[in-house]
């Protein structure tokens, strides 16, 4: 009998670009009327601050941000007295996935559950009530994301939630090409497209493109020596594929090897830092002649240890703003059947310092850092995870100042979307949190969230928490 014939390389591809979401974005009702916030200090990433301030929103934009003698107020404007905070643009979390859910559930392949919750009918949760996920966000003072990663409907999940002011803006890059055959995806819909061959990355970038992903993202898994040579050879073509179709070039890559040629290949953006050995000064020379930006994720491993030893992350950042069904999964130990042995976790503590020690020497070199969680794995919840990580980066060695910048200033520039983003200035969107302390003096401050205007959408914290009734128990989720 003969061999069946290979799969063809292609097949996934064009699978892909068949599931492309064709959904158009809700048309936006219309900006809110003109909205003022008077009396509060005016803080923005690098300058000093401006106090007694008036920052005047309209049109979806920001007209004025200054003193008082110099921002006039529009006549028939909603004018908000904000005596004793700080407002500041809204803050950006340059690293999250909106197709994983935060714990097991989204993640099979780290502690399998499926016979509980089927993976299909969670994935099918994450695409239709992305509601709850943009209410944490808001409710912890996130009003944009980069969505780094997941299923094709990511992609039409940005395009609505741009003309949606009760949802953060996104900037989506759609599937991820991977140097691994990786199982986690659906009969019918794919999240990962494997780099068989040339032609297979080359394909995947031009269905991406076709889809309207702002991103090319290449997971850059750890392979064998035997065809380690071979990805990389594909990653360079990736690069080359993505400057042709005009996007940037994102790379998960945590060991320094891989993470020099990445660099290499022309990534823009190393969406996780260093984790296995000291950043070199061949690395540091190859980010700063890229003028690539790095995104360290310090605290998403602490998530996974969090679920798989049976305790909630609550003890490292406050879940009021989680919903209640991610909320109880987090709040619930894990079954004994899945938990790991404890010596699965030995080497987690070496690898967090040595991912704060890389961060440190990054920031020492000047190279750009954007704030970003991983949101959506396991212990990583979307929304107030944000302030694990800030406070992982302020412990760490940067500064306060440093690390509001990076989670504001420095998430804009990661999305491609600094013209717009991360600051209050005119023309800007209108975009901002008003805070009861200063997160640029301490970054622990961003927890006491007053305000949040997105798209100049006025919401008080207390609107944004939860609402009573509980959702659904198969509102599920993923990650990667």
């Amino acid at each position: 009998m003969s061999r069946p014939a290979a799969p063809c390389a292609m097949a996934p591809v064009l699978a892909l670009a068949l599931l492309a979401p064709v959904s158009r974005p809700p048309a936006m009702a219309g900006p809110p009327r003109a909205l003022a916030i008077v009396h509060a200090t005016l803080v923005n990433p690098g300058v000093p601050r401006v106090p007694d301030a008036v920052v005047v929103f309209q049109g979806g934009r920001v007209t004025c941000a200054g003193a008082r003698a110099a921002c006039a107020i529009p006549a028939g404007a909603e004018v908000r007295d904000a005596s004793g905070g700080y407002i500041t643009p809204g803050l950006i979390d340059a690293h999250v996935h909106y197709s994983q859910t935060g714990w097991l559930d989204g993640r099979p392949d780290a502690g399998d559950l499926r016979a509980r919750y089927p993976y299909d009918s969670v994935v099918a949760a994450l695409r239709d009530r992305p509601e709850r996920f943009d209410r944490a966000y808001l409710c912890s003072g996130v009003t944009s994301v980069f969505d780094v990663g997941g299923y094709p409907w990511t992609l039409s999940m940005a395009r609505q939630h741009e003309a949606t002011p009760a949802a953060p803006r996104m900037v989506a890059a759609g599937p991820l090409l991977s140097t691994i055959d990786f199982w986690l995806n659906l009969p019918f819909a794919r999240q990962f497209v494997y780099m068989r061959t040339d032609s297979a990355v080359r394909a995947g970038v031009d269905a991406l493109a076709r889809m309207g992903a702002s991103a090319i993202k290449v997971w850059y898994i750890q392979v064998p020596d035997t065809v380690q040579q071979t990805m990389r050879h594909r990653l360079t073509v990736a690069g080359e594929e993505a400057r042709r179709v005009g996007l940037p070039l994102i790379v998960h890559a945590t060991e320094l090897a891989r993470a020099k040629e990445a660099l290499e290949a022309g990534a823009r953006v190393l969406v996780h830092n260093v984790e296995d050995l000291p950043v070199d000064s061949e690395f540091i020379a190859l980010a700063r002649s890229k003028g690539a930006i790095v995104i360290p994720t310090l605290v998403v491993l602490t998530g996974y240890e969090d679920v798989l030893r049976g305790r909630s992350p609550a003890s490292r950042y406050p879940l009021d703003c989680v919903d209640p069904v991610t909320r109880s999964h987090l709040e619930t130990p894990v079954p004994d059947s899945i938990r790991p042995p404890a010596s699965r976790f030995e080497r987690l503590p070496a690898t967090r310092a040595r991912s704060a020690h890389n961060l440190a020497a990054l920031v020492a070199a000047g190279i750009p850092i954007a704030m970003g969680t991983d949101a959506g794995n396991p212990g990583t919840a979307a929304g107030p995870s944000v302030y694990a990580e800030m406070e992982a980066m302020q412990a760490a060695g940067m500064s306060a100042a440093a690390v509001f910048a990076s989670a504001t200033l420095g998430g804009a520039r990661a999305m491609g979307r600094e013209r717009e983003l991360g600051s209050l200035a005119p023309t800007k969107l209108a975009d901002a949190v008003v805070f009861d302390a200063d997160p640029s003096a301490d970054i622990a401050n961003a927890r006491r969230v007053r305000l949040v205007i997105r798209g100049g959408a006025l919401h008080t914290r207390a609107e944004l928490l939860p609402r009573p009734q509980p959702l659904s128990a198969s509102a599920g989720g993923s990650g990667r």
